[in-house]
This record gives structure tokens, C-alpha cells and sequence, in this order.
């Protein structure tokens, strides 16, 4: 490893600034030369001076440029350079005139008096007894951060970090951090177990120290429940825990016990076995077990009418005639406290939907309709008329300032006010959704359930769907025909043959599923983008590449992963150009007119319609837009979701967005797309599985054209590989009424 070298000088010019990571490329003066500096440097400003420790090295386009990974800055000694530093906006309210007139006063002691006898600052003009305050209490704060900044550069904690520590600890960081590192992953976004487990190693923080396997515990149950575990058995966590920490499994079982003990964790006996739960998930598994059962029980408000007039007046308005597995599964909804209603593309679920709305509609019962995201939403909207919702705005998501955080408006205290809930895309509802949905919901109120159950289960942890179903405790109908117009598409009858395990037909002439076979991934990703660029749109007259065509992928890394398509597709269907603005963001650029996607729920985003004006809040995971503009003067950029709603983001905020050119299978649930392209080539086999290919595969309406080996297709649908997931709610539901669990 080389050898780190210093270098010193004063900021001259600052090229590149970025405020979120705090990146920086900037010209360094030192008696004896100028030259580039890049790295990682919180606040730079022109005058400030500064020793760097890192290496020379040559940028292929820029030449010589000193990477530096440590820092210190050295406080200015000359008349110049103490003027220039308190001008340069560390200390507010200093401007070039007032910094000039207290060197001229108090010269090379400055910093002394601003430090030790800030009242004499008053002997300046235009500085009185609250100002003076104001810049000593500032100095002495920058001072402060000076030192806990390079505290941290010895644990290669970056600065954005340190900053971030000194805003929830203050002068008591360095302090705090010392005590317990491992604190600073529930106090500081960012920070996980890993990196506070490094910072601790460094600090020579005993490996076997309580704080360290407590917040190891906490970091394995973590792991689970981000791959969709409500629980884990007991004796695999403990092992596993202490394999990950390299400690004994007793030291993991005797904390375990000590953290149930205090409430953090769950440990109960599950179909015979000891099983570990973080509280939240128990308590919400527990209690979407008991509203269910509630609900599933309670007195419905009546239906006036007979239920086969009703069925045979809505056919009668909708032209619409339903065969006898549909009309049993309308009267079983209209019938019982909970229905789950379950199918494959094409089976009726949304003319089952439309239905039962219109059955109620006439009985005067109030309905709403809801899904978990909102393109799931929109495309219910669209399909049935209705006005649909997102389960998060149906429950009056807010963000609670005094609590700092995100609350539900309605729940058991202040419940929906309606007679039935339909819910559909509901493969996609997790544990803690299904329970803050379930607890604002009063018994007496028929809640209706529709999905697809063979697609891919939640992203959050649970099951749902399956669970209730698996439990046979909850009235669940499946549709299995295929209806007469969705024959004619090969998406549909591919979509049940593969989830049957059963190989596609492909490329059958006047029909809508193709394989375009190509032998590695460098062909496929050219395939792919001439698809975008000319094929497609040749083809398929009015089709616009980035309108209707949806590239999908199983995995995110790789030549072949979103992250990668994105940049290939972005370069393709909207190269850089003089007539449109672009704005760099760590490894991605943003460029008007891109395609793009928010990838976290911001409750607070605030969006207006400019065809009425209409204004509002809410921008969820998975929504996609276009950007409008980018102004690099205000520091946003505007961007269009669903055609008209105008969203501002600060730059400080392009960590909720990527591209959407290519996004994963995952990512696409609850949507369609009048095109989809997925590459087929190797994955790991947990991901190449016979229902991440159906799930892709039922996006599509128009086309679906898989890119690549033949072989992979078929090992796809071969894999029947469905990861076990732990979860516990279909064991709850069929132990409840015998009270085998509380």
C-alpha cells in the first residue's frame, strides 16, 4: 500500500461542490505551487487553509490531481488570511467589510478574542453584545467540529457522518462514540452494524462486549426481516448470530433472553419449535390474526336485494356476461366478513371487482377501493372506473412533526367510515401494511381481498395473501378459467403455462410473446436497446420506446442488471444535448426528459395539477415520471407523474429517485405495461424461479419479448424454487378459535 503524503495550502477556487456527500474538486494555492485537490471536505470556501494527507495521482482527462482521504484545517496566521477565513461564511453575519475592521483592530489575536473575550468584539463598529455572541458561539462550534472531523478520519468515518453525529450528540460526540459506537445505528441514518463494528474494532472495543452482541442480535434479526421474515427458529438465529459476530451461541442466547426480557424481542413457541420475533412484527402478526377473526365474525349490514336479481341486473348494465365460478365467487364477498379473491391474468378478477362495486353501489353501501401502490391505483382507476386509492392515503398516512415521524390519521380510534373494503394487488401487502389497514377497519364492515397469489410475495416482510389463504380459516376462491378474449393472447395462456410449469409457446406468427435467442450478454444488451431504439417502434406503429415499453430485469448489478440498463437505455433514448439540462448525482446523471422513478414513500412531497390546479402531498415507492426541468439556480428539478402532476424536488433529495428505463421484476409489481423486454440470461438460482418469470411475464398487455437463451426460459420454469419464508400468521389463524395461541 502506498505511503500517504501531506500537502498544505489555502482554497483558491472551488470547481466542484456537491452538498449532499460533500465532494469536492478544488484549486489549492502554496508558496510554491497551485494543483487540484479531490475528496471529501465538509463547508469549503475560498481562503480556508488546510494540510491534506493522501496521494498524487493522474485523471485520464484532467491530469495530476492530489486524492486526499484525511484533512485538517489550519487556522490562517497572516492579516489576509484571517480576513479571508472570517469572510468566507464559517461565521454568519461576517461579511468582507466587518471581517476587514476586526483584523484591522485586533490583527494576528483575532481568533483569541473571538474565542476567550468575544465582548470585546463589541469595540468594532456595527458589532453589538447579541452579534458578538453570535460569532463566538459559531467559531467555537466550528472549532468543536474541527476536532470530532478528525477524530473520525482515523475510522474512516466519512464526513458527512461526523456531521451528522454532531448534530444528535454536539460537544458529547466524540464522547458518546467512545462509550458505545454501537448506539449510533438507532441514533444516526446511515451508520449499520457493520461500519459501528468496525469504528468499535478500531477503538479496541472488546468483541465479546454486551453492547456489541445486543446490537449484533438486533442486525441479524434485521437481515431476516429484510428478506421477508416475520420470525427466524430460535436455534438457526442464534447460530447464525453467532457465526456473523465470530462469538459463542450461548453469549447470543443469554442476551437474546436479557433483550426479551426488556421487551425488544419476541420468543415464543411456533408449531412446536422456539421462534424469535422483533416485537413490531409479532405484535402486528398477533393482531392482523385477531381483526381478521373479528372481522370474519361480525354482523354484516344487510343486502336488500336478492343477490341473483342484483348479479343479473349488473350483466343487464354491463354487458358483461359472467360464468358460474364468477358469480359463486361475487356471492361469497357479499356473503362473508372477509373473502379472498385469487387468480392468473385474464381470469376475471377486475370484471369480479367492477361487479361487487356496482352490487353495493345499488344497495347504497359506502365502498372504497384500494391498492398498495399507486400505479396499482391508477391502473384499477382506469380499468374499472372507480375512483381507487393507495392503502397508505386511504388511511390518512401524515408525517407527525412533534413525534418525528410517519403516523396513521385513521385507526381503531378514528376507523374508515365505510361498508366494505375492497382491496386488490393484494400479493403485495406485508405484515406491518395488512395491520395498520386491518386496526382502522370497524367489524361490521365487509373487507374484500383480491390478488394473485402465485406471483412474488411481498418486498416487506410476511405473507399475506398466502397466509390467509393457506389457513383455511378465511372464505378464498380461486379463478382458474381463462375467459374467451384473453385466449387469444399468448401473454396470458404463457403466464399460466409457466405458472402450471409448463414451457411458452414463442413467436408464433400474429401473436404477442416472442424469444429473441442470443447466445451472451453482450448481444442481449445490444438486442435490447435496438429493440427500444428501432425495432419496436418500427413495428408496433405509435409505439414510444419510453412510454410503453418496460425493460425488466431479475436483479439490479450486472451487464445485465437495472443499473447498468439504465445507463445503456438512458444513452440511447435520451443522449445528452445541448437543449437539455442534466445535474450529476453521485454515479448517476438526471437529464430533462428521463424517465424515472421514486423509490421510497415521501408522504410530505407536495404535487400540483396545472390543468385545474388541483394541489396535494404524496409521492410513493414506485411511482414513474418524466423530468420536466432542471434548474440549477433554485437547486430542483420538476418532475411530470402521471401526465400532470408537477413534483419539485431539491437537489438534496435525488437519493428517492432513479431511472426508470430498466427496473427490476420486483419492482414491477402491481403495474402493467403495453411492452415488456426482459433479458434471459444466467442469475442466481434463488432468483431465475418459475414465479419471478410468470410475474414478469403477466406485466405485459401488448407484447412480451424475452431476450436471450432458450435454455434459461425453460431452467426458469423448471425452478419451483419458493424460498421459505417464516411467517406465522396462517399458523395463528388456524390455532386462534381453539385458543392454542394468545
Amino acid at each position: 500500500m502506498d505511503k500517504m503524503i501531506e500537502v498544505r495550502g489555502s482554497i483558491s477556487e472551488v470547481i466542484y461542490y456537491n452538498k449532499d456527500n460533500y465532494y469536492t474538486i478544488a484549486v489549492v494555492e502554496s508558496e510554491e505551487e497551485q494543483f487540484t485537490v479531490v475528496g471529501y471536505l465538509p463547508a469549503v470556501n475560498r481562503g480556508r487553509e488546510y494540510c491534506f494527507r493522501g496521494m498524487w495521482k493522474n485523471h485520464p482527462a484532467y491530469g495530476e490531481q492530489f486524492s486526499f482521504t484525511e484533512y485538517q484545517e489550519e487556522m490562517p496566521s497572516t492579516y489576509d488570511g484571517i480576513e479571508s477565513f472570517l469572510s468566507s461564511g464559517v461565521l454568519k453575519g461576517i461579511g468582507r467589510k466587518t471581517a476587514a475592521a476586526i483584523v484591522r483592530k485586533f490583527g494576528e489575536e483575532t481568533f483569541t478574542v473571538i474565542e476567550n473575550e468575544p465582548y470585546r468584539l463589541t469595540e468594532v463598529n456595527g458589532i453589538g453584545e447579541k452579534k458578538s455572541a453570535a460569532i463566538t458561539e459559531a467559531f467555537l462550534a466550528h472549532k468543536e467540529f474541527a476536532q470530532i472531523s478528525l477524530f473520525f478520519q482515523q475510522f474512516s468515518i466519512a464526513p458527512v457522518y461526523a456531521m451528522k453525529l454532531y448534530k444528535v450528540y454536539g460537544a458529547d460526540t466524540i464522547q458518546a462514540v467512545k462509550e458505545n459506537p454501537y448506539q449510533l445505528i438507532d441514533d444516526v441514518f446511515g451508520i449499520g452494524f457493520k461500519k459501528a463494528d468496525k469504528i468499535a474494532e478500531k477503538m479496541g472495543i472488546d468483541r465479546n462486549s454486551e453492547y456489541r452482541i445486543r446490537s449484533g442480535i438486533k442486525y441479524a434479526l434485521w437481515i431476516y426481516v429484510n428478506e421477508g421474515h416475520t420470525y427466524v427458529p430460535q436455534k438457526l438465529f442464534c447460530e447464525n448470530a453467532a457465526e456473523l459476530m465470530e462469538v459463542g451461541t450461548e453469549q447470543v442466547y443469554d442476551i437474546l433472553i436479557q433483550l426479551t426480557f426488556e421487551g425488544e424481542i419476541h420468543i415464543e413457541n411456533l408449531e412446536g419449535r422456539a421462534v424469535v420475533f422483533e416485537m413490531p412484527y409479532f405484535l402486528a402478526e398477533q393482531n392482523v390474526c385477531k381483526c381478521l377473526i373479528t372481522l370474519n365474525n361480525s354482523p354484516l349490514k344487510p343486502i336488500r336485494l336478492n343477490v341473483d336479481q342484483l348479479i343479473n341486473s349488473t350483466e343487464s348494465e354491463t354487458g358483461i356476461v359472467l360464468s358460474e365460478n364468477q358469480k359463486y365467487a361475487i356471492k361469497s364477498s357479499l356473503q362473508n366478513g372477509v373473502s379472498v379473491i385469487t387468480g392468473g391474468p385474464g381470469t376475471g378478477k377486475t370484471t369480479i371487482i367492477n361487479t361487487i362495486i356496482k352490487i353495493f353501489e345499488n344497495n347504497g353501501f359506502a365502498t372504497a377501493i384500494a391498492a398498495p401502490t399507486g400505479r396499482a391505483a391508477k391502473r384499477i382507476t382506469e380499468t374499472s372506473g372507480y375512483e381507487a386509492s393507495t392503502i397508505h392515503r386511504l388511511l390518512d398516512y401524515y408525517y407527525s412533526e412533534g413525534e418525528d415521524t410517519m403516523r396513521l390519521g385513521k385507526n381503531s380510534e378514528d376507523p374508515l367510515q365505510y361498508d366494505v373494503i375492497i382491496i386488490d394487488e393484494a400479493s403485495m401487502i406485508d405484515i406491518l401494511l395488512m395491520n395498520g389497514l386491518l386496526s382502522a377497519i370497524k367489524p361490521g364492515t365487509r373487507l374484500i381481498v383480491v390478488g394473485d397469489a402465485d406471483q412474488l410475495p411481498p418486498v416487506g416482510a410476511g405473507n399475506v395473501l398466502r397466509d390467509m389463504i393457506d389457513s383455511e380459516m378465511i372464505n378464498s376462491f380461486k379463478l382458474t378459467e381463462i375467459y374467451r378474449q384473453a385466449k387469444e393472447s399468448l401473454i396470458v395462456v404463457n403466464a399460466h403455462k409457466i405458472n402450471k410449469g409448463e414451457y411458452p409457446e414463442c413467436n408464433e406468427k400474429d401473436k404477442d410473446f416472442f424469444l429473441l435467442r442470443e447466445k451472451n450478454e453482450k448481444e442481449m444488451l445490444e438486442t435490447i436497446k435496438a429493440l427500444c431504439v428501432r425495432r419496436l417502434p418500427k413495428y408496433y406503429k405509435g409505439c414510444d420506446a419510453m412510454r410503453d415499453m418496460q425493460v425488466l430485469t431479475p436483479i439490479r448489478r450486472g451487464l445485465l442488471g437495472s443499473i447498468n440498463l439504465n445507463k445503456e437505455l438512458q444513452h440511447v433514448l435520451n443522449p445528452p444535448s445541448e437543449d437539455r439540462a442534466e445535474k450529476a448525482f453521485g454515479d448517476k446523471i438526471f437529464r430533462e426528459k428521463d424517465k424515472v422513478m421514486q423509490i421510497r414513500n415521501n408522504y410530505q412531497l407536495e404535487w400540483k395539477r396545472l390543468d385545474d390546479f388541483t394541489e396535494g402531498q404524496g409521492v410513493f415507492n414506485g411511482d414513474v415520471g418524466f423530468i420536466k426541468s432542471i434548474d440549477k439556480e433554485l437547486n430542483e428539478i420538476t418532475v411530470v407523474y402521471d401526465d400532470n402532476r408537477y413534483v419539485t424536488y431539491d437537489f438534496s433529495q435525488l437519493d428517492e429517485m432513479e431511472h426508470a428505463y430498466s427496473i427490476t421484476v420486483h419492482k414491477s409489481q402491481g403495474s402493467e405495461f403495453p411492452v415488456v423486454i426482459m433479458p434471459v440470461s444466467w442469475v442466481p438460482p434463488i432468483l431465475a424461479t418459475r414465479n419471478l418469470l410468470y410475474t414478469a411475464v403477466s406485466r405485459g398487455k401488448k407484447a412480451v419479448i424475452l431476450v436471450g437463451s432458450e435454455n434459461k426460459m425453460y431452467a426458469m420454469v423448471d425452478n419451483n424454487r419458493i424460498t421459505e419464508r417464516y411467517s406465522g400468521l396462517a399458523v395463528r389463524l388456524k390455532a386462534f378459535l381453539t385458543n392454542d395461541l394468545l
